[in-house]
């Protein structure tokens, strides 16, 4: 099942009266819209992005209540839409807007770049905190730290063990579809003499 979501930002820190307003009309057009807040003041020397939910409530003397929920885990959600948007991004250096799909190999390699400017952004940012250049703030603390809590433990000789015999597979199924493909060249050749 396809989930559409409708997600709009507005830059500042913090939920305004404006945004009740936008983030009822965004409530007309989709279920339950996502409301980003984007703080390019920099503050702390960070750009800011919350997520947040409306959670709506009717009192009796009150007709429409609104509050927004902070949700850390929709962001996580929302890095699909952010790799959209980066592909999406991709087409406005090329002269006819039009980019072609990376093979599984520059995806992959390309993806491994991307963790490993964001490993070394978090080891940075580390010794950073621990030097006393940045002041540690506990949110990204958590964070990390539920990031490395859901990192699978298992000893290296069963990780190589795995990895031998991914590898291994994946060989035997490229060389049988090479031989694959050999027989059917030698059959056409055949057949036309």
């Amino acid at each position: 099942m396809l989930d559409l979501w409708k997600v709009w930002y507005a830059t500042g820190h913090d939920i305004t009266e404006h945004s009740v307003l936008i983030h009822e009309y965004y409530s007309r057009e989709a279920h339950n819209p996502i409301h980003l807040t984007v703080d390019t003041s920099l503050q702390n020397s960070r750009m800011s992005i919350k997520a947040y939910v409306s959670c709506c409530k009717n009192l009796p003397k009150v007709k429409d209540l609104s509050c927004f929920l902070w949700q850390s885990d929709v962001f996580f959600s929302l890095i699909l839409l952010l790799l959209s948007v980066d592909l999406i991004m991709k087409t406005c250096f090329s002269p006819n807007r039009v980019i072609g799909l990376s093979s599984d190999l520059q995806q992959v390699g390309s993806a491994s770049a991307r963790i490993q400017d964001t490993l070394s952004m978090v080891l940075q940012y580390a010794e950073d905190v621990l030097s006393g250049k940045v002041a540690a703030d506990n949110t990204v603390g958590r964070f990390l730290m539920d990031l490395i809590n859901q990192v699978p433990k298992i000893p290296p000789e069963d990780f190589e063990t795995m990895l031998n015999s991914n590898i291994n597979d994946l060989l035997m199924v490229t060389y049988l579809a090479n031989l694959t493909q050999s027989q059917i060249a030698l059959n056409e050749k055949l057949l036309s003499l």
